[in-house]
């Protein structure tokens, strides 16, 4: 599994485009530039990153998205069938398939994604998802279960796909699932298994990723933006000693399972020339032309309305949800800034980074040629 999880590089810090096969990727915005996720603009994204040493690309799992004024995430791409095809049309970036557990049977899950690992040559993983979306689940006609059942149903679906890519033949006889003579040729390949992550935030979800994942994603956006909406100066050391706090915390609650898990974060990247282009252009796509209709019902998935909610602590998660990109870490800046952002993030102990762009076709290419060669100067990236 080794060079799975490093994914074929020397790279120290990884880097990975996130959310690219949804329409507006991470940011809530009606900024006419947004991204649109056609299948063309995914193809051309995905080999520029190929080619440009850019390590993963990690969708989101949607099905139904969110409304709002530009129909936020109203139009997606099924992840595993997006990362056949980006996978069969370059040679050596991981592409992930995120896959919600309650809505795939395990045995057609994992032959899906054993065919997508033969195309890649053993270059996709997994995201595993329970699953929190209650209008998605509706529209599938599929019960939510309760919170803490999802992650024991999502244990033994894993299990089965686990068994599925290793055995020759078997029966499973679980609480919810009894299968009989199962046979599931081929494996993945190389005898190993696709690298599994997962993003659980709740402790079922931390613990299901524990016992069972190689990475764990985890979001570090609020320590940022919670002190940037303050009065006082900003307090860089702080915000990274409660980043390093988190990573440490949970490689700490892993090896209780005896395990060294990864830890990832994701966040939105705008780099331009100046900090103040940058931070300009952030106002713009993120505020100004923010969907506000959209980031609301967003909130409201999570019980926050201005119902329940007191009017200025709703205007500023309201505020938060938009600067952040729907909860990442603001990456806003010129190149010297952003790389060195990601350095810190990398000293504070994270194995790799997914970040979204307003445009990936318009801003990749300036931050492939201006940060990576600017990390690579500090030895987190491979020079080659």
């Amino acid at each position: 599994m080794s060079q799975r999880v490093d994914m074929y590089n020397k790279n120290a810090l990884k880097i990975g485009l996130f959310g690219a096969n949804c329409s507006s990727a991470r940011t809530a915005t009606l900024a006419p530039e947004r991204w649109q996720a056609t299948w063309p603009d995914c193809l051309k994204m995905a080999r520029i990153a190929d080619e440009r040493g850019i390590d993963f690309l990690l969708p989101i799992g949607r099905w139904k998205g969110y409304g709002g004024d530009s129909d936020f995430h109203g139009t997606t791409l099924e992840t595993v069938t997006w990362a056949c095809g980006l996978l069969a049309a370059t040679q050596r970036i991981t592409v992930f398939g995120t896959v919600h557990a309650p809505l795939f049977h395990p045995l057609i899950a994992a032959k899906e994604m054993v065919t997508a690992d033969h195309i890649g040559n053993g270059r996709f993983g997994l995201n595993i998802v329970a699953g929190w979306n209650e209008g998605e689940f509706q529209m599938f006609g599929v019960q939510q279960r309760e919170h803490d059942d999802r992650y024991e149903f999502a244990q033994e679906w894993l299990d089965v796909i686990k068994r599925a890519w290793s055995t020759e033949d078997f029966d499973f006889n679980g609480s919810h699932f009894k299968l009989s003579g199962v046979r599931a040729k081929p494996g993945p390949i190389g005898g190993t298994r696709p690298i599994i992550i997962n993003a659980g935030s709740s402790g079922a979800g931390q613990a299901f990723a524990m016992r069972n994942c190689d990475a764990f994603f985890t979001s570090t956006g609020s320590a940022r933006l919670a002190a940037a909406g303050t009065s006082q100066a900003v307090d860089e050391q702080q915000i990274f000693n409660r980043i390093v706090k988190q990573v440490s915390d949970i490689k700490a609650d892993g090896r209780k399972y005896g395990r060294e898990i990864e830890v990832y974060t994701q966040g939105q990247v705008i780099c331009r020339p100046t900090r103040r282009e940058a931070q300009e252009y952030h106002y713009y796509a993120n505020v100004e032309c923010a969907d506000w209709s959209a980031i609301e019902k967003m909130l409201a998935l999570k019980n926050i309305t201005p119902h329940n909610t007191a009017p200025d602590e709703f205007k500023a998660k309201r505020m938060l949800q938009a600067s952040s990109g729907i909860g990442g870490y603001p990456f806003v800046g010129s190149p010297d800034d952003i790389a060195t952002e990601f350095a810190n993030h990398s000293r504070a102990g994270f194995r790799g980074l997914a970040v979204s762009f307003v445009n990936y076709l318009n801003d990749v290419p300036y931050f492939c040629d201006e940060v990576l060669p600017r990390l690579a100067k500090m030895g987190l990236r491979d020079k080659n």
